[in-house]
């Protein structure tokens, strides 16, 4: 009973302190990265850039953040994650406020890749710091409750964009897409320095705990390890990038990348495309545009709600890979009903279902990788794993949306048709990925315990 009572106490500040501030950091990573979603509706004709140049613009940033993801995680386990998230954000932020002075489609490209590079580690490297501090039973929970930052983002994102370009508009001399980039870059790198001062690196330098908190924690965290070290697998920082079930688990990642940019960056053109189908003559351009913005965030709304649900399955049951499963099904079906809707009303459910879905598999999918790695193997890892998945869900992706976009405009109907249904095959490819492997249970039981009997892991 005295362990249970040291396990929920120590826990319940965990969340409290260090989840709402990882929210807050996690909401302008993905407000930095996707504000162009909604910029590129005025910024195409000021620039006078075409969808192509955008669906490449976008893809482009995943260059930069695939050739430099690894080597920031193992500089964040050199240098301990608050100098290195720190530096992340600054430099990110720089790079943001600086596509105020976008020219055309070079300079976008460029920028994109500077970006890419800024926030490489920054995901993964939370991932990472999470395992320090939250025990894996409890860590689909917490990695979801973290994880509706990127939802939140979207939610708040589309929104508050589209209010900075109506109302700032030519203010200042600037165009409303440049305010943008200057009000959600700026603060970003103000985090970064709060970062810094806020964050610890381990359980056993947090103040904030008692000392028979920090140690039931610290001893928690070091039992799991050793348990996973106790495996057949070695855990240097290159053995994460040659276990076979790394190389699996990316492909599988990628396919979920494909459908979660497709939501993530195109949601607002596709709600906007079919108002202007449905109420041309009824509504201007610019009134279609804002409530096409404020639209938008209703997939993001619903994914939060999914997230939230779906990771509490998950660690109830510990059956993560068929919850995992479930999820993506359910995001394969959005994704195809999204490509065929003809109104407004059902294009957003369908986005909705499809957000729910994708971003619902997040959580229990991040649980996997520290199931059999540790140390500077999980390092390496889950960088390795989130770096090709966004080259391929976020670059390849992006690209052929982008192509396919600008090729049936004006020959049918609903030109991103064929992007979403491309998208629901490379997830429902990642399905079929996850049914064919055999994964290790875990009792529900389980979580419960001060230490764990079993853990669920990809078996051989």
């Amino acid at each position: 009973m005295h362990s249970t009572n040291v396990e929920s106490r120590t826990m319940s500040k965990v969340l409290w302190r260090l989840i709402p501030f990882l929210i807050v950091l996690y909401v302008f990573n993905y407000l930095d990265r996707i504000n162009v979603s909604i910029a590129k509706l005025t910024m195409s004709s000021d620039l006078g850039m075409d969808e192509a140049v955008f669906g490449r613009g976008f893809a482009i940033f995943f260059i930069g953040y695939f050739l430099f993801e690894v080597p920031s995680n193992a500089m964040l386990e050199r240098f301990g994650a608050r100098i290195w998230i720190a530096r992340i954000m600054i430099s990110w932020g720089v790079v943001s406020t600086a596509f105020v002075f976008t020219q055309g489609k070079w300079s976008f490209y460029g920028l994109r890749l500077l970006l890419g590079v800024a926030e490489a580690g920054f995901f993964p490297g939370i991932v990472l710091y999470l395992t320090y501090w939250v025990p894996a039973r409890r860590r689909a929970h917490f990695g979801a409750i973290f994880m509706t930052s990127i939802a939140i983002a979207g939610m708040i994102g589309n929104p508050l964009s589209s209010a900075i370009i109506e109302g700032l508009k030519d203010a200042a001399q600037l165009k409303g897409w440049q305010w943008v980039f200057l009000l959600e870059g700026i603060p970003t790198i103000f985090l970064g320095i709060s970062v810094f001062l806020f964050l610890r690196d381990k359980p056993a330098k947090a103040s904030w705990l008692t000392q028979e908190e920090r140690d039931w924690l610290t001893s928690t965290i070091e039992k799991e390890q050793e348990h996973t070290r106790g495996g057949h697998a070695r855990h240097g920082f290159f053995d994460g990038m040659k276990n076979w079930r790394v190389w699996m688990l990316s492909a599988v990642y990628m396919s979920i990348m494909f459908g979660f940019y497709g939501i993530n960056f195109w949601t607002p053109t596709i709600i906007n495309d079919t108002m202007t189908r449905e109420f041309a003559g009824v509504l201007n351009e610019n009134a279609i545009r804002n409530y096409a913005g404020w639209l938008s965030a209703l997939p993001f709304v619903a994914a939060i709600v999914g997230m939230v649900g779906i990771s509490i399955v998950a660690d109830r049951t510990g059956k993560r890979r068929e919850v995992l499963i479930c999820s993506a099904t359910t995001g394969v079906i959005g994704l195809i009903l999204a490509s065929y809707t003809q109104t407004t009303v059902l294009t957003v459910a369908a986005l909705s279902l499809a957000a729910v879905g994708i971003f619902g598999s997040l959580s229990p999918f991040w649980t996997l990788p520290s199931s059999f790695l540790a140390g500077s193997a999980a390092a390496a890892g889950i960088a390795f794993i989130n770096s090709w998945g966004n080259l391929g869900g976020g670059y390849l992706g992006n690209e052929v949306m982008g192509q396919l976009k600008k090729y049936y405009t004006g020959r049918v109907e609903r030109p991103y048709m064929y992007g979403l249904l491309i998208d629901a095959a490379v997830l429902a490819l990642g399905v079929g990925l996850m049914l064919a492997v055999r994964v290790k249970k875990e009792s529900a039981a389980s979580e419960f315990k001060p230490t764990l009997d079993s853990k669920p892991d990809i078996a051989h």
